[in-house]
């Protein structure tokens, strides 16, 4: 009987888990933990690397509903449509948004999530409907406390929308001299792409996990003075994050840069 009645037990925990089963939806036991645990609002400056030259100074704005059912539609092709919309002046370009700043954009709306039920459940077999709404967003300017940017806090901490959404995010490297050679290297949860200076530099396509290093763009020169770094992560029903730095030819992390958010 003990073991009939564990075998059930896991049974349950593991349905609780999983995504997609009617009834039931994946509980996040953090998703109430405070913001300044992953992230903290820029105070100084400029910023260094990490010690593993990760980039941790951002301007982030807060998501963008974009509702997917699934994560496996990002292909090359979808996601180079999606981030083709221009949702906001300046977008790609070389003058950084300022914290706090505000934008008006036109999304499909979508409910929001209860976060003590944790994941959407599982859909039928017709697509939602979703409405057309004008919401406005905000710019925010900051520090992460770990190698990889935590999206997914962000919007729990900050906004509605949370699951299905497309993250702006930028930054400015700054170099005392050109540094030439060096490769963008991404990891991102989920699909997502990057511009060095206006140019594409890194594309992640498909339904993957955040890796670090997981692609690299090709050999490119970090200018003397300002470099602007923009990224744009698309996600669905599920976590998002992305972890990036430069590495040299030797896949060691260029350090000689600082961060800034102007």
């Amino acid at each position: 009987m003990k073991t009939i009645f564990k075998t059930i037990t896991v049974a349950m925990g593991l349905a609780l888990l999983m995504p997609g089963i009617s009834g039931r939806a994946q509980v996040y036991a953090d998703s109430s933990t405070q913001l300044d645990k992953y992230l903290v609002p820029v105070t100084t400056p400029t910023a260094a690397p990490d010690a593993q030259g990760f980039l941790g100074r951002w301007m982030l704005l807060e998501p963008i509903s974009k509702p997917n059912r699934s994560n496996t539609v990002f292909v090359d092709s979808y996601i180079r449509e999606a981030f083709a919309v221009q949702y906001f002046k300046g977008q790609l370009g070389d003058v950084l948004p300022k914290d706090g700043d505000k934008i008006k954009v036109t999304v499909e709306y979508q409910p929001p999530v209860n976060l003590q039920g944790g994941r959407p459940m599982g859909f039928g077999m017709e697509a939602p409907k979703y409405e057309q709404k004008k919401v406005t967003l905000k710019w925010h300017a900051f520090d992460s406390k770990m190698p990889n940017v935590k999206l997914f806090r962000f919007a729990t901490n900050l906004t509605e929308d949370r699951y299905g959404v497309i993250f702006w995010a930028c930054t400015v490297v700054n170099c005392e001299e050109d540094i030439p050679n060096v490769r963008l290297a991404v990891g991102s949860n989920s699909a997502s792409m990057w511009w060095v200076n206006g140019e594409e530099a890194v594309i992640l396509s498909g339904d993957r996990r955040r890796v670090m290093d997981d692609a690299a763009s090709q050999r490119l020169t970090l200018k003397k003075g300002r470099n602007v770094i923009w990224g744009a992560v698309i996600n669905g029903p599920g976590m998002s994050d992305f972890c990036c730095r430069f590495i040299d030819e030797a896949g060691k992390p260029v350090k000689n840069i600082t961060l800034s958010t102007k």
